[in-house]
């Protein structure tokens, strides 16, 4: 998997990054979630992080809007501070992972262009 880094909203150690890939999709970076109901929607092959709001403006940076006008999957939730619950596949990519710096705290997930595109498309 090659990743383009497309931008991160970093504050005091945290480090909440997207990426695109040459997979037609991207790599979410965030923080890991601990609410058992939101883990409970985990799979062997699907896990959350937990991201800003803010970040998905990079996705600007691939030519998508970058302002989200629909919460529906890959967002599964907001919280009550604003940030994104987003749900992908597990990154298994080992040389995928050695490029990111993913600090034991956070954790990534690939997700589909194709549902991306969907938060940000005009729902007019």
């Amino acid at each position: 998997m090659q990743l383009t880094f497309l931008g991160k909203e970093s504050t005091g150690g945290q480090s909440p990054t997207l990426y695109a890939t040459d997979r037609d999709s991207y790599v979410v970076q965030g923080w890991k979630v601990a609410d058992p109901a939101v883990l409970a929607l985990e799979t062997d092959q699907e896990t959350v992080v937990e991201v800003p709001a803010p970040l998905m403006r990079h996705l600007a940076k691939n030519g998508l809007d970058g302002e989200v006008t629909r919460i529906e999957a890959p967002i599964i939730d907001v919280t009550a501070e604003g940030n994104y619950i987003i749900q992908g596949a597990r990154i298994t990519d080992e040389a995928a992972l050695a490029l990111m710096d993913i600090p034991s705290h956070e954790t990534c997930v690939e997700v589909p262009a194709r549902q991306m595109l969907n938060l940000v498309a005009s729902s007019r």
